[in-house]
């Protein structure tokens, strides 16, 4: 007989979990008493719960495991609610554990006491409470079959006080039998067979590939697919990474942001074959304008996302990996030269680029790690940054660029970054964050030193909240409302500025990295680049801060307008 603490450490150790990201509190101490006792689960303590969560996400997202993390009851509990939220939009597999006041206690507003359950219903895959400590077992192991199992995402356990002092056995279960959660481990070959007719006959075929492909670990197989029938392959934002991004045949990402090649690829396809997509309003545009001319096929493990958007020719409900092992016994391959090499030569001609900019560009900073680091792991947060970063980052394969696509939630490119850094000791990290954004989870500076975390923070400094700034500047007559974080409302950062160092910033990032104990240095020219990165190459006792300054009207292009079609991209800033 142990008591539930112990049952709920037993569990993780059942289910291999290595590594716990943690915050205390009251509602958990029983539990984390009995971590104290063992070395098999290593405990992560950040700085905050919500980048508590945004770790274990990076975490999972890097290794291909389940991200595990546990946190008190009320505020503990809600501080977790946007990690949760950012991990369900991006299908990441996390099991999240929340302390509870005890049974007798729940409705009579105890201290400390929310309805989790209620709270997280519709932003994971599953939550529940635990109210009787037999049950305890049966609910942890399907936790974790929930969250890696089907269509990846969080669950949520919520475990009363009482329970976790309560005896009971010490079995674990070995099995699962779910009534009503059945994920689909076939592939129907009949629409395989369908779908590679209708290819065999398209003239202007499309691969379009979203994150499924990366979850369902079928990279390389995906590459052979691709080589096997010479079809151009675009991606979303999330699927940036389904293939090498230096392969020929990629021509880069499509949607609001897309380049332009991508787009006019999507536009002018016969036959689109969607792999791992939700057909999202960032890929779509205007949907009544989407693809209209083409028959498409979309492969997804989750039912509910096929046609749920964009009505489709051929359904495929399957696991990415499968369907592409099917695909590849049955598909033939077909000369497409003459529409690949139109597509090149429209990458050629309207190359994404920011060639054209004097001094300090994001895309400078982001070929020298694509020029001077082998295969990196990549976090970024959310704006500009992480656009910038997807237009212009190399992807080898899975696991290296980690993004918030879905919810877009600022401040998870650092802490998730740290994530990936515990779960991949070895490799070279980075995370790519806007000066708004980063301050978010500032906080996290003090994780990354106490653990020794040689993460490399880049923030792209424009003075602003550089996106909506974006938006404001094309279409709201310059009207920068409440996006301006200079001391200088009244300004904007300039090249002038920059070459005449009259930048002033609060706060002064290079310093406050520094009072954490870690290495800082603030570039503007780019001949300092280098030397920048050799300082974060050369510091390993912990996490390092390279602040570029850049324009603040450097503008991420290409771009669609809200409410228009993928043709009706701007390719340069109005005058």
């Amino acid at each position: 007989m142990i008591s539930g603490a112990a049952y709920v450490v037993k569990a993780l150790q059942e289910e291999q979990v290595d590594i716990l990201f943690n915050y205390p509190g009251a509602a958990t101490i029983d539990i984390m008493d009995e971590l104290y006792k063992q070395d098999k689960v290593k405990v992560i303590l950040p700085r905050h719960e919500q980048a508590l969560a945004h770790a274990a996400d990076g975490y999972a997202r890097s290794t291909g495991k389940v991200g595990v993390c546990m946190v008190t009851s009320g505020p503990g509990a809600t501080n977790l609610v946007t990690g949760i939220a950012t991990a369900y939009a991006d299908s990441v597999p996390l099991v999240c554990i929340t302390g509870q006041v005890d049974l007798g206690l729940m409705g009579n507003d105890a201290f400390q006491e929310v309805d989790t359950v209620g709270i997280v219903r519709n932003i994971c895959k599953y939550a529940v409470t635990v109210r009787d400590r037999k049950e305890l077992g049966r609910i942890l192991k399907e936790a974790f079959y929930i969250a890696r199992t089907g269509r990846p995402g969080p669950v949520v356990v919520d475990v009363p006080k009482n329970i976790q002092k309560a005896m009971g056995s010490d079995e674990y279960p070995t099995e699962v039998n779910i009534r009503g959660y059945k994920p689909n481990t076939t592939v129907h070959v009949g629409q395989v067979k369908k779908a590679c007719s209708i290819i065999s006959k398209a003239k202007r075929p499309l691969f379009l590939l979203g994150g499924g492909v990366s979850i369902s670990g079928a990279n390389d197989l995906m590459m052979k697919l691709v080589e096997k029938t010479g079809i151009p392959v675009v991606t979303t934002l999330m699927g940036k990474g389904a293939i090498d991004s230096r392969h020929p045949l990629y021509l880069g990402n499509i949607g609001i942001h897309g380049g332009y090649a991508p787009n006019v690829a999507l536009t002018d396809c016969d036959v689109m074959i969607s792999i791992g997509t939700r057909f999202n309003d960032r890929i779509t545009g205007k949907l009544s304008t989407f693809a209209q001319n083409c028959k498409i096929i979309h492969i997804d493990v989750d039912a509910a996302s096929i046609s749920k958007n964009i009505k489709v020719d051929i359904p495929i409900v399957a696991d990415a990996k499968l369907a592409i092992e099917k695909l590849l016994e049955y598909i033939e391959p077909h000369d497409l030269g003459e529409w690949s090499a139109q597509l090149q030569q429209l990458k050629a001609e309207r190359p994404v680029t920011q060639a054209g900019e004097e001094g300090l560009t994001p895309q400078i900073v982001i070929d020298y790690i694509n020029n001077h680091y082998a295969r990196p792991i990549v976090a970024t947060d959310v704006g500009q940054n992480q656009l910038w970063t997807t237009q212009f980052l190399e992807i080898k394969g899975q696991h290296q660029m980690l993004t918030s696509g879905g919810l877009g939630t600022m401040g998870y490119g650092f802490p998730a970054a740290l994530g990936a850094q515990i779960g991949n000791p070895d490799k070279r990290v980075f995370a790519i964050c806007g000066d708004g954004g980063v301050q978010m989870n500032i906080q996290e500076f003090a994780t990354a030193m106490h653990y020794r975390l040689p993460v490399t923070l880049i923030i792209l400094n424009n003075g602003f909240l550089g996106n909506v700034r974006q938006w404001q500047q094309l279409f709201y007559d310059k009207r920068y409302a409440c996006t301006n974080l200079l001391m200088d409302e009244s300004s904007i950062v300039t090249r002038d500025m920059i070459d005449n160092d009259e930048f002033e910033y609060v706060p002064n990032f290079v310093q406050l990295a520094e009072a954490y104990g870690a290495k800082a240095m603030r570039i503007t020219k780019v001949e300092d680049i280098e030397k920048g990165f050799q300082l974060a190459d050369t510091f390993k006792d912990g996490p390092t801060l390279l602040e570029f300054i850049i324009p603040t009207e450097l503008n991420v292009l290409p771009m669609v307008p809200a409410g228009k079609s993928l043709s009706d991209m701007l390719l340069k800033d109005k005058k």
